[in-house]
C-alpha cells in the first residue's frame, strides 16, 4: 500500500485499537478515528480517561486498523508519537459530527475534550498473503 492508500484505508475503517504503556503495564483499547490525512491521524478522548493520563506520561503509541473481513483480512499498524491539539474550532467540529459527545461537552465544557494527532508515523501492512514476508514500513 502507498501512503495515500493507507490513509484511505484508515478513513474507511475508522474503528481501531490503540496500545499505550503505563510504566511497564501495556494497555489496549478500541478507539474511533476522527480523520486521517496529510496532517496526521486525529482522534479524541476525555481528560477524565486513563488514556489521557497515559498519553501525557508517555505519548508513544501503536494503532492497529483492520478491515474486519476474515476471508481477506488486512491489518495496518502504525507506531509513533502523539501530540495534543488545543484547537477549540477542531473540538467544536468533532462534537458537531459526533452527536453522542454533545451532552457531555454541554455539561463539562470543551476543555475536558482532549484531541490528539499522530504525525510522521511508521506504518506496516499485514495480510494473510504477506504473513511470512519481511515487514515493509511506510512513513506517513
Amino acid at each position: 500500500m502507498t501512503r495515500n492508500e493507507i490513509l484511505e484505508f484508515l478513513n474507511s475503517n475508522p474503528i481501531f485499537h490503540m496500545a499505550t504503556a503505563d510504566g511497564d503495564i501495556p494497555h489496549v483499547r478500541g478507539m474511533l478515528l476522527y480523520r486521517a490525512d496529510e496532517d496526521g491521524i486525529v482522534f479524541n478522548t476525555g481528560k477524565i480517561k486513563d488514556l489521557y493520563h497515559q498519553l501525557n506520561r508517555n505519548p508513544r503509541v501503536e494503532l492497529c486498523f483492520s478491515n474486519g473481513i476474515f476471508e481477506n483480512l488486512i491489518q495496518v499498524r502504525i507506531a509513533g508519537t502523539v501530540e495534543a491539539l488545543d484547537d477549540l474550532d477542531l473540538k467544536k467540529e468533532i462534537v458537531a459530527k459526533r452527536e453522542f459527545l454533545r451532552p457531555w461537552v454541554e455539561k463539562v465544557g470543551y476543555d475536558q475534550l482532549a484531541v490528539y494527532v499522530l504525525r510522521k508515523g511508521s506504518a506496516t501492512v499485514w495480510t494473510m498473503a504477506t504473513n511470512t514476508e519481511p515487514k515493509e514500513y511506510i512513513q506517513l
